[in-house]
């Protein structure tokens, strides 16, 4: 399958440079497979598609301060953060690439050190950190989001509290505590599953084929209470909605007859001929071109019988951009069912 029959344009002026406030006020286009329609609506007035009974699954990662940034030799230098484990070993991408050789050591102020133990296969570097670095990190935004004004807290979900991700799972960005609450109140459950969002997730795909591209693994986790929730759900034939492409990565992972709480890694890609499991609706954001984001999407509507559904993600990528919707992290929402 043809990595480039998933691009298409997008003119700068609708990456989304910061998110609307309140964050439920983004624009949300409604996608009904069963009748084709399409409906243009506040993301606050999602709960209008809900059902008594549906299972909201939310992604409760929280993104790291992962950008550490520093002076060395009079020159700005960068080393992010991209995975850490208790014993201080990091893997971080850096720049410039040229000064992070194996053996070069840092002083990165109060109290924080580092060495670089070596360089992997895709330029990244393993070090070993003294001290609490974290400390000095900032958290991250997409390279696509120019606007040093924007305060990093609004890259978090209002849910998030498991640090772990470099990106945040931006279609929960769109709730608010009231609207949270308003859905709970419809008799909807809202269940968490954690999936720590990597690099690899928001990279554009470059082979020619996409069954050539490797995806790399995110660390996952579903609990026991959210498994009997869901499964209850399952035996009740009620409606699974996953918010984002995060969550159904671990609901698919996980799903096999049952959800069993589990942890682990996931390199799971989805794209059209996916055979899917459990996710019946989708809320999800307007993703890059060529990303597995988008490829995953049009999965989800060959999932639900529409025809060409590569053409029809994309004819709904364009009609979004007639109506002047905002594209990407902090842009606006889609809900698919």
């Amino acid at each position: 399958m043809r990595t480039d029959l998933f691009d298409y344009d997008l003119p700068e002026r609708f990456i989304a440079q910061e998110p609307v406030s309140p964050r439920d006020s983004s624009k949300l286009l409604v996608f009904d497979s069963s009748t084709d329609a399409v409906s243009h609506e506040k993301f606050r007035n999602i709960c209008k598609y809900f059902k008594r009974g549906d299972v909201l699954v939310v992604n409760r990662s929280k993104v790291i301060p992962a950008r550490i940034i520093f002076e060395h030799m009079g020159k700005e230098a960068e080393i992010f953060v991209l995975s850490s484990s208790n014993d201080g070993i990091v893997e971080a991408m850096v720049r410039p690439g040229k000064i992070f050789s194996p053996g070069a050591k840092f002083d990165l102020g109060s109290d924080v050190t580092c060495e670089v133990l070596d360089v992997n296969d895709e330029g990244t570097r393993t070090f070993k950190f003294e001290g609490d670095y974290m400390s000095l990190g900032a958290t991250p935004l997409p390279p696509y989001i120019d606007n040093p004004d924007v305060d990093p807290e609004l890259y978090q979900t209002v849910y998030a509290d498991e640090e772990g991700s470099v990106a945040a799972p931006t279609a929960g960005l769109h709730f608010t505590p009231r609207l949270l609450d308003e859905i709970k109140s419809m008799g909807v459950k809202i269940c968490e599953v954690v999936l720590h969002v990597g690099r690899g997730t928001f990279t554009p795909v470059k082979s020619d084929d996409i069954r050539d591209h490797v995806m790399h693994e995110e660390f996952f986790v579903i609990d026991e209470d959210n498994c009997s929730v869901l499964n209850e759900a399952v035996a009740n034939g009620s409606r699974i909605v996953s918010v984002g492409t995060t969550s159904v990565r671990v609901l698919e992972s996980v799903f096999d007859s049952s959800f069993k709480p589990c942890s682990g890694s996931t390199d799971i890609f989805i794209y059209p001929g996916y055979d899917w499991k459990i996710v019946d609706a989708l809320v999800t954001n307007f993703h890059l071109p060529k990303s597995t984001l988008i490829m995953l999407v049009s999965s989800f509507l060959d999932s639900k019988g529409v025809d060409a559904p590569i053409d029809k993600i994309l004819d709904l990528y364009d009609l979004a951009k007639s109506e002047e919707y905002r594209f990407y992290s902090f842009g606006d929402a889609m809900f698919l069912f």
